[in-house]
């Protein structure tokens, strides 16, 4: 049986893997069933101790990208595969939101709002997207694409990553000697970086100050990646033009904080790739299938990796 947690979609998720798969029971809380014929979950946001009381569970599918909530509990044995969705339609919105913030930068829609509040008429010079060096932070298949996209426009694209990654058309480098010299070639940084404690406070008030002045920053990845304190001091000093923020340390973003208000800081409410769930359920049941005939399968969560 798959037992089904969504709160927010859960009568469309509920149909959508019974379209998908006609042959399997499927149940949805908070309906009671056997708990011991529960063999597999799809999920998003499952309260503390939700799996304790399904002894026969073999695999957990988290319906999003990100796996940093699903980490570190108690309830889920080392032996009970989670897996993640790699892509189900995040990579186009992930695109979409990256460029919006490129061409933010490289049309200086930034400084045009700041003159029209100051009733200035000053055009600014014109700058070409092969003049733009845009370097992506994480290069899995959402920032692979996102890499591979830009440089296809003609944007002077490099990715970065942990360990060695090959993404078509894009200069890859990897490691904490390549991010250190990276950092003052970057006119836009995107990071798309997952939760772990290896990228936590990856850009902290060191590795901000390498950042070119009047440089940006796009992070649609993780909140904890960015030291919030240090970039405060960054934009009050006017190093950074603007950072436009889709994620945060704490979320939602408390009422008072500094970024609300901010003349240089963008803010969105982690929308920056949403799930679609036709193509979530489409993954989600591709990947039951693979499990049970065992063979490998997308998105199974490395824990030590933390991704």
């Amino acid at each position: 049986m798959l037992y089904l947690y969504s709160p927010d979609q859960q009568e469309l998720y509920f149909r959508l893997l019974q379209e998908a798969l006609p042959d399997r029971e499927i149940a949805c809380w908070p309906q009671e069933v056997d708990p011991e014929a529960v063999t597999h979950a799809a999920v998003w946001m499952p309260p503390a101790g939700f799996f304790r009381r399904f002894p026969n569970l073999q695999a957990v599918f988290v319906m999003g990208a990100g796996v940093d909530q699903m980490l570190g509990r108690d309830d889920i044995p080392e032996q009970v595969a989670i897996v993640r969705l790699t892509d189900a339609g995040m990579a186009k919105q992930m695109i979409e939101y990256c460029l919006y913030g490129v061409l933010h930068y490289q049309r200086y829609m930034d400084v045009y709002r700041q003159q029209q509040g100051a009733g200035q008429w000053l055009a600014q010079p014109t700058r070409l997207a092969g003049e733009v060096r845009v370097s992506v932070l994480g290069l899995g298949q959402l920032g692979a694409q996102v890499a591979q996209h830009l440089a296809g426009m003609g944007y002077r694209v490099t990715g970065w990553s942990r360990q060695p990654r090959a993404v078509g058309q894009v200069n890859c480098v990897h490691g904490d000697a390549a991010l250190r010299a990276l950092l003052p070639e970057t006119d836009v940084l995107f990071s798309v970086l997952p939760a772990t404690p290896e990228t936590r406070h990856l850009l902290d008030a060191e590795r901000l100050a390498l950042l070119p002045k009047d440089s940006a920053i796009i992070n649609a990845g993780r909140g904890s990646l960015i030291d919030e304190e240090a970039l405060l001091a960054h934009l009050n000093r006017g190093h950074l033009r603007f950072v436009m923020l889709d994620v945060f340390a704490q979320e939602p973003l408390a009422a008072d904080h500094p970024f609300w208000l901010h003349p240089r800081v963008m803010i969105t409410p982690h929308v920056a790739a949403d799930t679609v769930p036709e193509e979530a359920v489409s993954q989600i049941a591709a990947n039951l299938r693979g499990l049970a005939a065992g063979e490998p399968v997308t998105g199974v969560v490395e824990r030590c990796r933390g991704y």
